[in-house]
């Protein structure tokens, strides 16, 4: 009998679906990734009331994890933050057989555990390899500097060996962006939002509460002298209050709500992106050749400046 490792990753949402993406790409279970991902999206769509249903949650639920086995998914409730609450269904586990994988040792599986913050269940031990957003590592535990962050390699050399053993192994591409934005009044003529007009201003900046930490170590600290934080009311979109406001930092896609409220876009800070972690302290050799697998081939993604 073989090594099972668990891994922890999202149960739901963009993050989910990059993980069951690389693993579909470097396992071949594109039908397990796609029933897992479909299932979630309908899920989703229930929770929102695009789509209904004759059976309730929890009849759906046990349809949904009467298994026979563990390669099978399972799925388990969650107290969505939408209007009212309402449980919704979201992953729970399934595990991998890694049979005829000559890159690590034989009768080897994964099992896929979902947790709601899989970054902490790595602090605190109880993984040693885990899927999670970098949004959450620069908001805990890198040291805040004068000089802003580049690098996805700079992230683990600000992280204080003392704090926590989790360090990035790689990026899974699956990249949005942290946006600079400001309005036509508050950015000077022939001047673009970028770091060299947040140099020159002085006055509030628009971010999400939880963002603070993160802006600051991404930023560097010397280049916020002279700004100060302000937040959206949990009643106002994001994007009107940074207008409201007059500049602020917030996720965007395509930036078209930024643009509807009249917003410039700027310089694309920094990316949001799920990456691979591991517990240095938990790592064994079975678990060295599992994150080789999920990382192979990877290029290191940046935290680039100036895109």
């Amino acid at each position: 009998m073989g090594e099972t490792i668990p891994i922890a990753i999202p149960r739901k949402g963009r993050p989910l679906e990059s993980v069951l993406d690389r693993l579909a790409n470097r396992l071949g279970i594109g039908d397990l990734a796609d029933d897992i991902s479909s299932t979630l999206r309908h899920e989703k769509a229930l929770t929102k009331g695009s789509l209904s249903s004759d059976h309730d949650v929890y009849h759906r639920l046990a349809t949904y994890s009467t298994v026979e086995n563990p390669t099978e998914p399972e799925y388990t409730l969650f107290r969505d933050d939408r209007a009212g609450k309402p449980r919704r269904i979201v992953f729970d586990s399934v595990t991998i057989p890694l049979e005829g994988v000559e890159s690590v040792p034989d009768g080897t599986s994964i099992q896929l555990v979902g947790r709601e913050e899989p970054f902490r269940a790595l602090r605190t031990h109880e993984f040693a390899l885990g899927f999670d957003s970098a949004d959450l590592v620069l908001e805990e535990v890198v040291e805040l500097r004068p000089e802003p962050l580049q690098r996805i390699a700079d992230v683990n050399a600000r992280i204080d060996p003392t704090d926590t053993d989790v360090r990035v192994v790689t990026g899974l591409g699956d990249t949005v962006y942290h946006t600079l934005m400001a309005t036509p009044d508050a950015t000077p003529p022939s001047e673009s939002v970028d770091r060299e007009f947040l140099e020159k201003y002085a006055g509030p900046l628009c971010i999400v509460p939880r963002y603070e930490r993160l802006v600051q170590a991404v930023l560097g600290t010397d280049i916020l002298d002279g700004i100060d934080f302000v937040y959206p009311d949990s009643t106002v979109e994001e994007e009107a209050a940074i207008a409201d406001t007059g500049a602020g930092v917030y996720l965007t896609v395509t930036g078209s709500t930024a643009r509807e409220h009249g917003l410039l876009l700027g310089e694309q800070l920094f990316p949001s992106e799920t990456v691979l972690m591991e517990n240095t302290a938990e790592t064994d050799a079975t678990v060295d050749a599992v994150r080789s697998l999920l990382a192979d081939g990877e290029t290191e993604t940046e935290l680039a400046i100036g895109r």
